[in-house]
């Protein structure tokens, strides 16, 4: 089991990130794109070389959470794709094993009595974006060892699961399982990841109460242990998301409580 953390908002350059990560005797870090310090022209290769070499860390990395490949402005869905095949080549460099990717539901129309997603209503063209995507992640990736994870949120709209099952034909992409995220929403994302077990590789480890998330482990209600046990079962990389310094301590202290050893 390869425990880590998520770049915090508290600490704005990875030197001080991967001091944290060793001070807790953790594996790994999940680099956020999302933040300005983490964007592809942002990362010195060398730097974060040197810096995990010297610190016996790796990374992967958190795509930009707006990421729409599908958008129907070509334009848009160029630029995202192409943000998407450019931070294939710095994982390849940095031996990053996953990338984790939320997937869009893009805009809806609200109608008097329903909301009509467009990538449902024209779904034609939303299948075929997401099949030209993966074919391009393919040959980016060729036999690298990388694989794009994509992360439970809000629950899956039907159209979206369609969309990740034609994703998941492939071998370079796989499932994130956040499992805060499902314990607020009921646990309504939990059966189709159980349906795709084979293809469960990275895990979002944090506590919830109803709808309050990214808690400490053990400071709300979830099973931790038995979604422990699960990350364990499918060799599952497992970061702490929490979004706080003390958030994560909290967490790597609480860890001897579902496990058999401590890190």
């Amino acid at each position: 089991m390869k425990y880590g953390m998520p770049t915090l908002i508290e600490i704005d350059n990875i030197e001080n990130c991967t001091a944290l990560c060793k001070e807790l005797k953790l594996d790994f870090i999940e680099l956020n794109m999302n933040l300005p310090q983490y964007q592809i022209d942002k990362i010195d290769i060398s730097k974060f070389k040197s810096v995990a070499k010297k610190e016996n860390v790796f990374f992967t990395i958190h795509l930009e959470e707006n990421l729409n490949v599908c958008d129907f402005n070509r334009n848009v869905s160029d630029a995202y794709t192409k943000t998407v095949l450019s931070t294939i080549e710095i994982a390849k460099r940095l031996h990053v094993p996953i990338l984790n990717m939320h997937m869009s539901n893009g805009v809806h129309f609200t109608l008097p009595k329903e909301k009509v997603y467009l990538f449902n209503q024209y779904s034609e063209i939303y299948l075929s974006k997401l099949k030209e995507f993966r074919v391009l992640c393919e040959k980016a990736i060729s036999n690298s060892n990388i694989k794009i994870c994509i992360e439970n949120c809000d629950g899956y709209k039907d159209f979206t699961k369609e969309g990740i099952e034609i994703l998941l034909e492939s071998n370079v992409f796989g499932l994130t399982f956040d499992i805060g995220h499902n314990h607020s929403i009921n646990g309504i994302d939990e059966p189709f990841i159980k349906k795709h077990i084979d293809k469960l590789h990275h895990m979002h480890i944090h506590d919830a109460i109803g709808n309050k998330n990214h808690l400490a482990i053990g400071t709300g209600e979830i099973d931790i242990k038995q979604k422990i046990n699960l990350a364990r079962e499918h060799n599952c990389t497992c970061v702490f998301e929490t979004k706080t310094i003390n958030g994560l301590k909290q967490s790597v202290g609480n860890l001897k409580r579902y496990i058999d050893f401590v890190v």
